[in-house]
C-alpha cells in the first residue's frame, strides 16, 4: 500500500466515511498489516492521539515510523 493510499484510508475512517463498523474494523486492520504495526496501533493514533488531533498524514507517517521492542 502507498503513502498516498493509506492517507486516503485514514482520512476516511477520520471522517466515519464508512456504512457499519465492521467496514472501518477491516480498513484499520488492513492499515496495521500495511504499514507493518501491531493490531490496533492505527486505531490508537487516530482515536487516542498523544497530544493535539492528527491529520491524515500525520498518523500514517507515525505509523510509518513504528519499530517494534526488541526482546
Amino acid at each position: 500500500m502507498t503513502r498516498a493510499a493509506a492517507v486516503v484510508l485514514v482520512q476516511k475512517i477520520m471522517d466515519m466515511d464508512y456504512a457499519e463498523d465492521a467496514e472501518a474494523y477491516g480498513v484499520l486492520e488492513a492499515l496495521d498489516r500495511a504499514l507493518g504495526c501491531p493490531t490496533g496501533y492505527v486505531s490508537d493514533l487516530i482515536f487516542w492521539p498523544k497530544g493535539p488531533e492528527p491529520t491524515a498524514a500525520e498518523v500514517v507517517d507515525q505509523a510509518l515510523e513504528y519499530r517494534p521492542f526488541a526482546g
